[in-house]
């Protein structure tokens, strides 16, 4: 074998060694995510209750996970938060093996446990690409309904099915996520490859009671439907 034909060889096990070694398949992802009120709340009179300043809101996540195994929650922080009941703030654990999860939904201070199947998206994919923290990322497109897109961006650097609030099914990590009108952003800030423990990754009940996801939806209908932050608030909740 020749010295350049060495030197080939060589690059291209370096380059095959490389690829292998960067992919992640457990981790920390500490999103953030950009609420334009004004785009939630579809009130008339919403720009006397809420200012311009305040109209996008700021809230900051952390995603855990390995190769079977997540939990997104909020990033807890000493700072007064501004607004703080304009945004909803779920923690979800996910469970790839056993297709299933259970969301713990903040409801004006009260946690409520809801316990589900993991939700089954049809999703079309791109061949759009972007970077996002340093990963190169493919767009894929969800029809939520009708009207709605929702416009994720996943990395297959980072091996397991999972992102942000109940969002997997991808042959990745999702590490950006946008509703079509841009009023909810998810983007990846930072990626660090950890292992989380098991017991971190697993949910605790308690005693609490655990809804299924039609009886806790019907129950908020039934408290809070009339009202049109009520069905702001609703429509947040169960979209994720």
């Amino acid at each position: 074998m020749t010295f350049s034909r060495v030197i080939i060889f060589l690059s291209v096990v370096f380059l095959c060694g490389g690829e292998t070694s960067a992919q992640i398949t457990s981790g920390k992802i500490v999103f953030e995510r950009k609420t334009n009120l004004y785009k939630k709340f579809k009130d008339d009179n919403v720009k006397e209750w809420i200012k311009e300043i305040d109209k996008n809101k700021i809230d900051y996540f952390e995603l855990y996970f390995n190769d079977s195994m997540s939990m997104f929650m909020p990033q807890e922080s000493d700072l007064k938060e501004r607004m703080s009941w304009a945004t909803s703030k779920n923690t979800t654990y996910q469970n790839l093996k056993t297709q299933s999860s259970l969301s713990i939904k903040s409801v004006w201070g009260e946690q409520l446990y809801v316990q589900d199947s993991l939700k089954k998206r049809v999703w079309k994919i791109t061949e759009s690409k972007r970077v996002i923290s340093g990963y190169s990322c493919r767009k894929a497109i969800w029809e939520m309904n009708d009207t709605t897109r929702i416009y994720v961006w996943y990395t297959d650097d980072i091996v397991p099915s999972v992102g942000p609030e109940s969002f997997c099914g991808l042959p990745g990590a999702i590490l950006g996520l946008a509703t079509e009108d841009g009023g909810v952003i998810y983007f990846a800030k930072s990626v660090e490859a950890i292992k989380p423990t098991i017991e971190q990754l697993s949910p605790k009940t308690g005693k609490n009671k655990v809804y299924a996801t039609a009886e806790l939806k019907t129950k908020l209908e039934k408290d809070f439907g009339k009202k049109t932050w009520g069905k702001a608030m609703i429509r947040e909740l169960f979209t994720w």
